[in-house]
């Protein structure tokens, strides 16, 4: 069963005011933070290579990675599959990115049908292709499909943002944080989106592009 979408500002104000009754260290890192942003982008294979190519790189290079592919116009499923790996290469990919690209355009993956599936199913869908594990599969269901309650307890941002917000004795781990995120719920993707402008404020950079 597909559970809330996140479609507009006030979807994310309205979870936003939910997790500040919840929770008083939300409360307090949303005086600090401000309105928190959309972060939605249009679904399919574009928005997913665009979280392939988000991993583990900073988000300069990974903005600047995106640049190249842009320019080369290999952004398009038709035509990353068509590509050589020099090609993409050539666009900034590593290697392994590379064959994480042309394994997804050859994917069977079927972006229309993800509407419909269910968090859990989303998931375990993507992470199926190489190269798609859970941060990125739990990004696009966040990002791209608008998902309410999806969490991302592997990005080092989040983890770092609430280890200063929780005031933890060190980073959470991903098991740890996904099981504290659990009292976020229904609104654990917009809890990500709290800590995450709180990491751009505790630490004065991005946190996620």
């Amino acid at each position: 069963m597909v559970g809330r979408i996140i479609e507009t500002l006030n979807c994310v104000a309205e979870g936003a005011d939910w997790l500040a009754r919840a929770e008083p260290r939300f409360a307090q890192a949303l005086c600090e933070v401000g309105p928190l942003p959309l972060r939605r982008q249009p679904d399919g294979f574009t928005a997913l290579l665009d979280a392939i190519v988000g991993q583990q790189v900073s988000i300069a290079a990974a903005d600047a990675i995106w640049r190249r592919m842009e320019a080369a116009g290999l952004v398009a499923r038709e035509a990353v599959a068509e590509a050589s790996d020099e090609a993409l290469r050539g666009a900034g990919l590593s290697w392994q990115k590379a064959r994480y690209a042309k394994a997804l355009a050859l994917s069977e993956i079927d972006f229309e049908a993800l509407r419909g599936l269910a968090d859990a199913n989303v998931i375990s869908s993507l992470t199926t292709v190489p190269g798609i594990g859970s941060w990125t599969a739990e990004i696009y269901a966040m990002f791209a499909l608008g998902r309410a309650d999806v969490f991302a307890p592997g990005d080092l941002a989040l983890q770092e943002a609430a280890r200063v917000l929780f005031d933890l004795p060190e980073r959470p781990r991903e098991r740890a944080l996904r099981a504290m995120a659990e009292a976020w719920s229904p609104w654990r993707s917009v809890a990500a989106r709290i800590l995450w402008a709180y990491y751009r404020v505790a630490k004065e950079r991005e946190g996620v592009r």
